[in-house]
């Protein structure tokens, strides 16, 4: 197999990542949503350690010679670059931070080093710490006869190098300090707005805590620990409940081995050596950085700053959407003709109301629905808790095994369960990351359905923040599929065929491949759009490198990895990749394959990897309404010629921001809202009207002209990617 056209997983994302560390430094943002993507960039880094390093760490131990299959890279090999590459980034955070933190001086905001303190600032933060700092602390030791604590993953502490004032030869002790929990993070200075981080706080003033001693260096530090969750062993244990397991080995997976250790400042070289050693991180993987370890003190500056709303974006809301008529049954709506919403420009209550209108309806016998993250305060939740109430058969699948979100799924599945839903947690072996809504009518011996099927979660938080789609339909074949699909579920087994939906593992990629197949004998009058987050599935890419040597155009937004180097001459040439990194997260799956009358348009909850089309249960739903298809054709194509925030993957493997030079600047994000702000004016200003019947076109939405970027731009949130397993220390 040829490699001429692939890149590494793990390498791809910190491109990625690096594309969100660009949008810190862009002048044309707002200087404090620059300072938020310094701190995704930040979580970003930390969840790809805890999750790819940590995987990789476990295949370098227990399967040394085993070699990427794209790039045939060993595990150690892609350890070795990616800390290579890590090490490039930081300095480029630590010169936007300080950057930002210079912008905001004028605003009043001082992050304050060392030695700009006056003394009588000095006396005040020396007072604070003695009184409200100190007693909190818990000092330890690290010497014969003090074992080394356990360090949480992602705290922050402070190290001292001390000596005994009795000592008189080199003898050293470690001393270490904790710096995060149960203390504020940030101190200011009364009546300013000059700031100390509580690590740098307790580091300068540490000496009050070592009484006994001379503190010889010191440093602050970070240590970040994988964070896989081995579920295999339990899942067979058929006398314990599959949520127990999952509470057990979420407790599990705080405690397994570091794999980053980082220092902020200039650390003492031998106090660095000792935890590393402590730690047994080899130094590659030691990190140094001026920045602070972590952001997560900026909502304190943010309160601060609020009353200057040129520091940030302009507020917008999710807007009504011109394809529903107020006050009217939704239920009825759908019968009519299909909806689609696209979020964050168009408001997910529209899809609540939805859930809260059948909980009540008393043609309503049950409803379905694959929960995979949920928000905290959930409507969706409720709804769903009322219909159970209410008498409605109510089924909630949950999938415990949500990365980071397993506490949060535990807790809902016992609320549901409490108001008497149906609650089951997929399967053994496969994650349900499918968005399938599904709604049972039965009309004397009529009976019909309301299905939903989204490109994202049911979660009303991330529905203003990330793009997505959403498409509820009457359609019969739709609603049989989806009734299909549930029952295999219930029963613990996979969809094997269906009708309309692509269906994965098992109906998903065997058909992409079809249709991609289908193009290629299209050659060059073949077309194929897809828009995912990431790329990384062997088989598709072969079988994309393929269409483009038959001339197929073929054109991808991804937004994360990619895993194909598209414009490889004799493999690639006729493939061009973007990826767009703005105010919004990019979330929304779109297929779209051949134009004319043989065009195909899904929308899907997944992505091109392996994972999804291999190991998880996924849905892919056709777009069947032409008006809809145009409308989803439409948006793709105003993404793919964004130049505002849009960057396109070259041949040689790097991103580069597309030129405008010439154009009218185009950002799809602030294009989308305004196309939403105008299309929910004009739906306040019309008359109230009728139903249209299916055969209308469903959204009145005009076609517009590009608008000049006037909406500020905001950019992503972490990606999660799947973790593996490693021992403690």
């Amino acid at each position: 197999m040829s490699k001429a056209f692939y890149d590494n997983r793990e390498l791809s994302w910190l491109k990625f990542n690096a594309r969100v560390l660009e949008e810190s430094s862009d002048v044309q943002t707002p200087i404090f949503e620059r300072l938020r993507f310094v701190q995704i960039f930040c979580s970003n880094l930390d969840e790809f350690f805890m999750i790819r390093v940590g995987s990789l760490h476990d295949k370098m131990l227990y399967d040394p010679k085993d070699r990427d299959s794209k790039t045939n890279m060993t595990a150690k090999e892609q350890l070795s670059e990616i800390a290579k590459r890590v090490k490039k980034l930081l300095p480029i955070k630590d010169e936007a931070y300080s950057e930002i933190m210079g912008g905001l001086a004028a605003y009043g905001i001082e992050h304050i080093s060392e030695g700009s303190l006056s003394p009588e600032e000095d006396a005040f933060l020396k007072a604070y710490f003695t009184r409200e700092i100190r007693p909190l602390l818990f000092a330890g030791v690290v010497d014969k006869k003090h074992p080394v604590p356990f360090l949480k993953s992602g705290e922050i502490y402070v190290g001292c190098k001390l000596r005994r004032k009795t000592e008189t030869s080199g003898k050293v002790t470690i001393g270490i300090l904790p710096a995060s929990e149960n203390l504020p993070r940030i101190v200011f200075l009364p009546g300013t707005g000059k700031f100390i981080l509580i690590e740098e706080l307790i580091c300068r003033y540490a000496k009050q805590v070592w009484g006994n001693f001379d503190i010889v260096g010191k440093c602050i530090f970070r240590v970040t620990r994988n964070a896989d969750i081995e579920i295999d062993e339990g899942l067979f244990d058929q006398d314990v409940d599959f949520r127990d397991i999952m509470s057990k080995l979420v407790k599990k997976r705080k405690k397994l081995c570091p794999v980053r250790l980082e220092f902020q400042g200039a650390p003492d070289k031998d106090v660095v050596s000792a935890f590393a050693k402590i730690l047994k991180i080899d130094e590659e993987f030691v990190f140094k950085q001026h920045a602070p370890l972590s952001m997560s003190f900026i909502s304190a500056l943010e309160k601060r700053l609020e009353k200057n709303p040129e520091l940030f974006f302009t507020p917008l809301s999710p807007q009504k959407s011109p394809a529903i008529i107020p006050n009217r049954s939704l239920i009825e709506q759908i019968k009519q003709r299909d909806i689609l919403l696209n979020y964050p420009y168009e408001n997910i209550n529209h899809f609540i109301n939805l859930l809260e209108e059948a909980a009540v309806d008393p043609n309503v016998s049950s409803i379905k629905i694959t929960l995979y993250r949920v928000a905290r305060d959930s409507k969706i939740i409720n709804a769903l808790n009322k219909a159970a109430e209410n008498g409605k058969d109510v089924l909630a699948l949950v999938e415990l095994r949500a990365r980071f979100d397993e506490e949060n799924n535990i807790g809902w599945s016992k609320q549901l369960e409490d108001a008497g839903v149906t609650v089951i947690y997929g399967l053994e072996e496969l994650k349900v990351h499918s968005k399938l809504l599904l709604i049972t009518l039965r009309d004397g011996n009529d009976v019909s359905y309301i299905t939903q099927v989204g490109t994202g979660n049911y979660n009303e938080r991330t529905s203003k923040l990330y793009t997505d789609l959403t498409l509820m339909t009457a359609d019969r074949d739709v609603g049989s599929d989806a009734s299909v699909v549930f029952n295999a579920l219930m029963v613990g087994s996979t969809v094997e065929s269906t009708n309309r939906l692509l269906v994965a593992p098992k109906g998903l990629k065997s058909r992409l491949v079809e249709f991609i197949d289908n193009e290629i004998t299209y050659g060059r009058d073949g077309y194929i759009g897809i828009k995912i987050n990431s790329l990384t599935d062997r088989d598709l890419i072969e079988k994309l490198a393929e269409a483009s040597r038959a001339g197929v155009k073929i054109e991808l937004i991804i937004r994360g990895i990619c895993c194909l180097i598209p414009g490889v001459q004799g493999e690639t040439e006729n493939i061009r990749v973007i990826s767009i990194v703005g105010r919004f997260l990019e979330h929304s799956r779109i297929y779209t394959f051949g134009k004319g009358d043989r065009r195909r348009v899904y929308i899907s909850s997944a992505d091109f990897m392996t994972r999804n089309t291999e190991k998880r249960v996924e849905v892919a739903a056709p777009i069947l309404d032409r008006a809809l298809a145009d409308r989803v054709c439409r948006m793709f194509n105003t993404m793919f010629e964004d130049n505002v925030k849009a960057r396109e993957l070259c041949s040689d493997g790097q991103y580069r921001k597309v030129s405008n030079a010439g154009k009218t600047p185009l950002n799809s994000q602030a294009f989308f809202y305004e196309e939403a702000y105008r299309a929910a004016e004009t739906l306040s200003e019309a008359p109230a009207r009728t139903p249209e019947k299916k055969t209308a076109a469903l959204v009145t939405i005009p076609e517009v002209p590009a608008p000049k970027p006037v909406i500020p731009e905001v950019n992503d949130v972490p990606i999660k990617v799947k973790i593996c397993k490693v021992k403690r220390k």
